[in-house]
């Protein structure tokens, strides 16, 4: 396997499964209804809407550099808010969130072994530790988002 199938197989273990923490990205999603998505149970805390959103963010301008755009996000970038509470649109986020991650796979997967040791950007961190600190990034969010999915449920679980 080379490098690059390795960054890539991390993506997919922590956004769709097997990864050896525990639940992914969509794992910890599953069954989280918009009330729930929109919930603050935590004084000054991002809901679960807010944090998708966050990952979506930044996982798009992981793919806006790799493309050579700097990508630095502006608060309302960073942090978007949900501006659709319906069911549905919740439903369109989580939808947005997986293709924007798949589009940032395909990105990964066009990437040659050269590039990982460049900067990403010029300034900036290599391409190798850009993409490992996305997938570093997803899962501190996911860990967030699973606790934000047990204090608004009604069982307590995640």
């Amino acid at each position: 396997m080379t490098e690059v199938e390795r960054i890539a197989d991390q993506f997919k273990r922590s956004f769709t499964g097997e990864a050896w923490h525990g639940p992914a990205v969509t794992q910890i999603l599953e069954g989280i209804t918009a009330p729930q998505a929109a919930a603050r149970p935590f004084s000054g805390a991002h809901s679960i809407w807010e944090i998708v959103l966050h990952i979506a963010a930044w996982e798009g301008a992981c793919v806006r550099r790799l493309h050579g755009d700097r990508a630095e996000l502006p608060t309302e970038e960073d942090w978007p808010r949900p501006t659709d509470l319906s069911e549905t649109g919740w439903q369109q986020t989580v939808a947005a969130l997986g293709q924007g991650h798949a589009a940032l796979c395909d990105a990964v997967s066009k990437l040659d072994e050269s590039q990982l040791d460049q900067p990403i950007v010029a300034g900036m961190s290599s391409v190798y530790v850009t993409l490992h600190g996305v997938v570093q990034h997803s899962l501190y969010h996911a860990g967030q988002i699973a606790s934000l999915k047990k204090a608004t449920s009604k069982d307590g679980r995640v």
